[in-house]
């Protein structure tokens, strides 16, 4: 286990009973803690020649332009709808109560570009689905994707496909 695991709090029954929130908040906000992370989700992809890294809204924001810049790669935020001017690429995904949209820049990513997917929570995989899907659609190759937490229970990792890695620095 990281040090850093311990600056992740773990919040019951939020945002509703039942649910263990877990709260990055006192991980960004420690200098130390926040650089080791990165490290560590650095790591598995040193090697892998990436050249985007690409960012699920919000969390995944903060910790992909991290990571782009621990690699030397460029960012590129994956948005909800209506936060980027036109012309995006866009794919419609389901959600367990209702649908959503992930889009990007039209010339965001060059077709055979390597990119790398982040987020902060791995949950039921419905959203990292979807942005494997845009980066498919914009001709990209798609180095992985790596996720500081998984929630295992919820079998996101079920939807990831393709073969390529899903690297989880922590699992829950």
């Amino acid at each position: 286990m990281h040090a850093f695991a311990e600056l992740i709090r773990t919040v019951p029954d939020f945002p509703q009973p039942g649910v263990l929130f877990r709260d990055v908040s006192p991980l960004l906000a420690d200098a130390r803690g926040f650089a080791d992370c990165i490290a560590a989700l650095a790591a598995p992809w040193r090697a892998a020649s990436v050249q985007a890294v690409c960012g699920i809204e919000a969390r995944g924001f903060i910790f992909g332009a991290a990571l782009a810049q621990a690699l030397h790669a460029g960012f590129v935020p994956l948005r909800k709808p209506g936060k980027l001017p036109p012309p995006v690429l866009a794919v419609d995904y389901q959600l367990e109560y209702g649908s959503d949209r992930l889009e990007a820049r039209s010339d965001a990513l060059q077709r055979g570009e390597r990119v790398l997917l982040v987020d902060d929570v791995l949950a039921t995989g419905g959203t990292l689905a979807a942005a494997q899907t845009l980066v498919e659609r914009f001709g990209a190759e798609l180095a992985g994707a790596a996720v500081l937490i998984e929630l295992e229970a919820l079998r996101g990792r079920e939807r990831w496909r393709g073969g390529q890695p899903l690297h989880a620095l922590l699992r829950y």
